[in-house]
């Protein structure tokens, strides 16, 4: 008789899996391929220290100065809608800011490709203000242009309820910028630091809810 998987199980064979995929594509374009050997330990561990930055965001995650280069940052797809890709920390960050991108798509306002902004390099971004956890991966901007920084009540009655069904859901885990003194109505982001067991159980039930039908963004039952 097969055993049901845990949460916890699941969670950590779809990263496993998404982790796996992103490496082999690495592999697949990285031009080592056509050397007769990859390159040295020092050489790796240099680049990677070139990319993460060991300064924190806002929100305690640390900033990093590339994206899909090695560090924790990659180019992730959004599946079900149109756009189709946005650079996040891998792992339950990811599943976390993607669901509430989608949850955004379906419940607050249909979303295009280009719409949704996730990590820009630190020297683009001010200090000390939220908008600037997009360095460290754990923020995402949804039409910036249209809901542009320090400018209140860009969203109709029915769109501030979806906004706060989405942000109940995720508990204290994400929050929107649009409840800042510094206002960003753009803005959701992760606001637990590093190893907070309340990322690690939302992203246990959003992988739960997105395995069963029914469940998960864009239905009804969430």
């Amino acid at each position: 008789m097969t055993t049901p998987l845990s949460r916890r199980q699941i969670l950590h064979r779809a990263t496993f899996v998404v982790t796996g995929a992103v490496l082999g594509t690495q592999l697949l374009t990285s031009p080592a391929l056509a050397q007769p050997e990859g390159p040295e330990p020092d050489q790796l561990r240099e680049a990677q220290e070139r990319i993460l930055s060991g300064i924190p965001s806002p929100n305690g995650w640390e900033t990093e100065n590339a994206a899909d280069a090695r560090g924790h940052i990659y180019t992730r797809p959004v599946p079900g809608i149109p756009v189709e890709a946005v650079q996040v920390r891998m792992g339950e960050v990811e599943t976390v800011l993607l669901h509430v991108v989608r949850r955004f798509h379906y419940d607050v306002e249909e979303l295009r490709r280009g719409d949704v902004i996730g990590w820009r390099h630190p020297s683009t971004l001010p200090e000390g203000l939220a908008e600037s956890n997009q360095a460290s991966g754990t923020a995402v901007q949804i039409r910036p242009g249209s809901y542009p920084s320090d400018v209140r009540g860009g969203f109709f009655p029915w769109q501030l309820t979806g906004i706060r069904d989405i942000l109940d859901e995720c508990a204290d885990v994400v929050r929107w910028g649009g409840d800042d003194q510094h206002s960003d109505e753009a803005l959701f982001y992760i606001d637990v630091p590093p190893g907070d067991s309340r990322l690690q159980r939302l992203a246990e039930e959003i992988v739960e809810w997105n395995w069963t039908p029914g469940k998960g963004a864009g239905s009804n039952a969430v």
